[in-house]
């Protein structure tokens, strides 16, 4: 069975793009468009990584990562942030809220892959 990694955005095109990328080394995906969408397609579903945005509708990425730490369920999880913002303030944040890697959009799917590796065996 196949590694799976929740992808969180709400851009369907870079839900689409993380997808190719993980799909294409050999990764099984799950794609939600924002943080409740996420949270209630991971309950009860064992996830070996989340993938998430930071600025979404209805749920943000930083508010996920606080939400997934108090789950039993996925309190350990890899969460890394794949986001436009790369201001120490923002990073701060996610680390305090339990964010395990941030990556700043644009990428290269090769780099997405790397840090996923870390993370993901």
């Amino acid at each position: 069975m196949g590694r799976t990694i929740l992808i969180v955005d709400d851009s369907a095109s870079m839900r689409q793009l993380v997808s190719f990328a993980l799909k294409d080394a050999g990764y099984d995906v799950i794609a939600a468009d924002d943080g409740k969408d996420a949270l209630s397609k991971v309950n009860g579903t064992k996830v070996d990584m989340v993938v998430t945005d930071l600025n979404m509708p209805n749920m943000d990425g930083i508010e996920l990562i606080k939400q997934l730490r108090s789950s039993t369920t996925h309190k350990f999880t890899p969460v890394v942030m794949l986001t436009t913002e790369s201001q120490d303030s923002k990073k701060k944040e996610g680390r305090a809220a339990g964010a395990s890697g941030w990556i700043v959009k644009p990428f290269q799917p090769e780099q997405l892959i790397n840090v996923i590796k870390k993370f993901v065996r």
